[in-house]
This record gives C-alpha cells, sequence and structure tokens, in this order.
C-alpha cells in the first residue's frame, strides 16, 4: 500500500475517533443532565421557600451600548422581577450610547430602584466588560446579577438564584437558563434555539453532574461582589468576558452552579450575517481564554477540573478537525478519486452516530415546555448538515484573525431588534 492510502486510511481512523469521542463523552453528559433534570424538579418541590428577610440585597447590572430598541422592555422586565423591592437595585450602564439610549432610562426614574450610571467619555465603549468594572464600583449591594440589554428575566429569574446562593455559602455564583424568545423569526433562531437547549440540559448540566463545572453565561447569573472584586474584576481584553471568570474562579478555587429554575428570554440573531459575526467573537473569546490561562490549566487541581476547561475551551478545534476530515474524505470517496481500505463496518457506524447526535437533542428538547414539537424534531434531523457545517467558516475565520494574521481585539456588540410578540 502507497503512503498516500497509509495518510487516507489514518485520516479516517482519526475522524472516526474524535467523532466517537465526542459522542461518548456527551453521551456521559447527555445521562448526567438528565439526572441533573429530574432532581432539579423533585428539589423545587421539596425544598422550604427562603423567606423575604433571609434574602440578600442585589444590585442588577445591565450594561447598554445602543439600546435604544430594546432597553425599555428589559427595564420593564425587571421591574416584575419577583423579589423585595428594597433588596433591589437595576444599574443601567450606559457605554457611549449614541442612540436614544439615555433618554429611554430616564423615563424611567421614578422608580428609585432605576439608576442611570454614565460612564465617563474617557472610558466609555471599550466593551461589556469595561462596563461592568465601572459599575462593579457605584453598586451598593454585596451581590451582583449580570442581564444583557435585550433580556427579558422571567418575574422568577433572580429569586432561585440568590436562593442558591443563601443555601451554600461555598458558591461563588449561581447561573440561570436562557432561552430565545426570538426562536420562530426565522431558520436560524430555531436552529439557536435548538442548540442553546441542548448546550444548557447537556453540557452545563451534565458537567455540574460530572464534576461541578459550570460556565458562566453572559447573562441571567447572580455573583458575590467581594468574590469578582477578588478576581480583579472582569479582564477588559476578552471578547468573552464569561468565560474568562469562569476559568479564574475554578483555578481559585471557587464553584459555579447552574440553577435551571431561573430564566430569562434573550434575543438571538435573526440572519447568518449576524450570527456569523458574534460566533466569530466568541470563538476569538475561547482562543484568548486558552493562551492566557492554559499553561496554569495544566498546574491546576483537581486535574478533572482542569482538563474539562481545556477541553471544553477546545472543543471548537476538535470539531473543526473531525467535520472537515469528514466532509473531505465523503466528497472524494464519492467521486471515486480516493478508497478507505480500514476494515469494518464504517457505514454502520457513521449512521450509529448520526442517529445518537439525533436521539439525544430529541430527548433533550423534551425537558422544555412545547419544544419537542414535529418542526424542532425534523430540523434536528437535518441540524447536522447545515447548521453545524456552519462552525467551519466560524472557527476558520477565528483561527486567521488570532494565530495567522493577529488582528487586534476589538469588542463588536450584536445587533439588536424591535422587540415584537415572544
Amino acid at each position: 500500500m502507497s503512503n498516500f492510502h497509509w495518510i487516507i486510511d489514518g485520516l479516517f481512523v482519526l475522524t472516526v475517533a474524535l467523532i466517537w469521542f465526542m459522542l461518548a463523552y456527551q453521551s456521559l453528559l447527555f445521562f448526567l443532565g438528565h439526572v441533573y433534570y429530574r432532581h432539579d424538579r423533585r428539589a423545587a418541590k421539596n425544598l422550604p421557600e427562603v423567606p423575604d428577610a433571609e434574602l440578600p440585597c442585589i444590585s442588577v447590572l445591565v450594561p447598554c451600548h445602543n439600546e435604544g430598541r430594546v432597553i425599555a422592555h428589559t427595564i420593564e422586565a425587571l421591574q416584575k422581577l419577583d423579589y423585595p423591592r428594597q433588596k433591589a437595585e437595576f444599574l443601567l450602564i450606559n457605554d457611549g450610547s449614541t442612540d436614544d439610549t439615555a433618554e429611554v432610562i430616564r423615563g424611567y426614574a421614578a422608580d428609585p430602584r432605576v439608576r442611570l450610571l454614565e460612564v465617563p467619555p474617557q472610558l466609555s465603549a471599550r466593551g461589556k466588560s469595561g462596563a461592568l468594572n465601572f459599575a462593579l464600583t457605584q453598586s451598593r449591594h454585596p451581590f451582583i446579577a449580570i442581564y444583557d440589554a435585550d433580556n427579558l428575566p422571567e418575574p422568577g429569574a433572580l429569586r432561585p438564584l440568590a436562593v442558591q446562593l443563601v443555601r451554600n455559602p461555598k458558591l461563588a455564583a449561581a447561573v440561570g437558563m436562557y432561552r430565545a424568545w426570538n426562536r420562530r423569526r426565522a431558520w436560524i433562531t430555531r436552529f439557536i434555539n435548538i442548540e442553546g437547549i441542548g448546550f444548557q440540559w447537556m453540557v452545563q448540566a451534565g458537567r455540574w453532574m460530572l464534576m461541578r463545572l459550570t460556565m458562566l453565561p453572559g447573562t441571567n447569573y447572580v455573583i458575590r461582589k467581594s468574590v469578582v472584586e477578588k478576581m480583579g474584576g472582569w479582564d477588559e481584553q476578552a471578547l468573552t468576558e464569561d468565560s474568562e471568570l469562569t476559568v479564574r474562579l475554578y483555578l481559585a478555587g471557587y464553584q459555579v452552579q447552574l440553577v435551571p429554575s431561573s430564566v430569562s428570554w434573550e434575543q438571538e440573531p435573526e440572519s447568518l450575517k449576524v450570527w456569523f459575526r458574534q460566533r466569530r467573537r466568541w470563538v476569538r473569546g475561547f482562543n484568548y481564554v486558552l493562551q492566557k490561562h492554559a499553561a496554569g490549566l495544566f498546574r491546576a487541581k483537581p486535574r478533572r477540573i482542569a482538563f474539562e476547561i481545556l477541553l471544553s475551551h477546545s472543543l471548537y478545534y476538535f470539531f473543526f478537525l473531525a467535520v472537515v476530515i469528514s466532509d473531505a474524505l465523503l466528497v472524494l470517496c464519492l467521486t471515486g478519486l480516493v478508497n478507505i481500505n480500514v476494515p469494518g463496518p464504517y457505514s454502520l457506524v457513521w449512521i450509529l452516530a448520526y442517529v445518537t447526535f439525533v436521539l439525544q437533542l430529541v430527548i433533550t428538547l423534551s425537558c422544555e415546555k412545547g419544544e419537542d414539537s414535529a418542526v424542532n424534531i425534523l430540523l434536528i434531523f437535518i441540524m447536522y448538515f447545515t447548521y453545524c457545517q456552519l462552525w467551519i467558516p466560524v472557527v476558520a475565520a477565528a483561527f486567521y484573525d488570532d494565530f495567522i494574521v493577529h488582528r487586534a481585539i476589538k469588542w463588536a456588540k450584536t445587533e439588536r431588534y424591535q422587540v415584537g410578540t415572544a
């Protein structure tokens, strides 16, 4: 056999191994995620309520940069939170907006909980982390909640996060769920909705059950102010400030827990262009975290936490490598340019991998009422061949930016849309 055929066969075996490693690990998280789902439902019925007198005071931070389209709806959702009025303040951080964001916020001045914070011009428009760091110095309370300016938290979103931190003083933060309120507006938002549900109920819930690891999202979480200050605030160079702070928290020995009973609804990109720009920023953010913390993670303890953080932040490249090789080999085989000479029932292996992918997502959708619809199930069947493949150019573009041309890091907010009927 020629060296060329050895290379093709080796790539084929590598692809099968990578895909099945990811599927096997995902299957473990899928199982543990459902265990957590059942545990959470039982706990919600059996745990005693925490009285208002024992709830902590919370400063809710909402970074705003040109949020005139959405911020009124977010403020009104915050005002409806089921939380003692005297124990919450809403800090709306106007971060160099050039639209009517500040004027809209001032329209709610009659509510003493609503405070407009104007970031000084010399500090403004540097990104979400800069706005949060400025607001941290202005906040009055020992607990900090974070919501993006497009978020519509449910009335019961804040209380369970605070309760979890009261019940478990060892936790640094408690994280809620996020859902896409515009999930039915476009095919891309439907795919994002499925992706988000799968990530939260499989990856987030599964990792908490497996090793007490949960990643901070960008929104709908509560964290102890003293911990943020001890960590030195949010990293203003990080495009994914939530992921970067999570790594620092775990390296310092803290934990973050998922609390599924807390739900906030957010906007998702409604066009491929906006989605691509957002995901590219995410991948570049993960690249930054890997570069900043990789050496420290190799020395971190417990080892399983360090391994999982490294794995989760490099997963884009594992997936990218496996899919690119798989797609290339499929095309080459179909055109007759190459033949795979590795013995084995590989057609059955590929079918089983695809079926596993579909079944995991279908079952996971059943965790959310109404999401296991016929339309969503049909979308899952075509998701691997469509939406998942879109990640290839995203990862390639981010890799090019960071490791080929070393493009400067610059924050770019995701486009907002008019709030309509959810």
